[in-house]
């Protein structure tokens, strides 16, 4: 059981909802959430819907490069 399981709170600024998700803050940093934390930040079902908005351009890319090998 992880810490999304135990009930660790959102890292964004100023929200306190439940984790639904766990990423590396670096990723979160640069899709534009201002998050707090080292190593992971953990996500509300609110901010990963954002995160994902954010980062899907690279995530098609990503999935472009690895099927034309």
């Amino acid at each position: 059981m992880g810490r999304v399981g135990k009930g660790v709170k959102c890292s964004v600024q100023g929200c306190g909802k439940e984790a639904v998700r766990s990423l590396p803050v670096e990723k979160v940093a640069k899709a534009g959430l201002k998050v707090t934390g080292s190593r992971r930040a953990y996500l509300c079902k609110e901010h990963y819907k954002d995160f994902k908005k954010a980062t899907k351009l690279e995530r098609l890319v990503d999935k472009w490069r690895y099927r034309a090998r």
